[in-house]
């Protein structure tokens, strides 16, 4: 899988006084996942991001939301809740939430949200067209 330059990314990306990731993805954009650690992930999962570090999104059965206040292009995950649905999905929830915690790092660049850890996990999200 190619990797985003961070370097291209600084170049690339306006940031209006946000330093969080959010400053630097699209605000309102949809992002859907649709790689874990390489491998394809079918269930449904997306991330959008608000202001200020906050984002929120559909698990694979529940709706989200948190906060990273950390500057670009770091990424931590907190103050994380969900609602508490039950589904036939809920072990890819539970791989997704997981993988959301692990993650460290944020790539933005057009369609493409990678975020990633230096373990080498790896959430590759596209942006919905639209």
């Amino acid at each position: 899988m190619k990797r985003l330059a961070f370097a291209a990314v600084f170049a690339a990306s306006a940031c209006a006084g946000d330093e969080t990731v959010t400053g630097y993805a699209p605000t309102g954009t949809t992002w859907h996942l649709v790689e874990l650690d390489g491998a394809d992930f079918t269930a449904r999962a997306t991330l959008v991001f608000g202001e200020n570090g906050a984002f929120s999104g559909d698990a694979p059965c529940n709706r989200y939301g948190g906060a990273s206040t950390v500057p670009y292009p770091w990424f931590q995950a907190a103050q994380v809740f969900s609602t508490k649905r039950a589904c036939a999905d809920l072990d890819a929830e539970t791989a997704f939430f997981a993988a959301l915690s692990d993650m460290t790092l944020a790539e933005a660049s057009k369609s493409t949200l990678i975020l990633s850890n230096e373990a080498g996990r790896e959430m590759l999200f596209r942006a919905q067209p639209g």
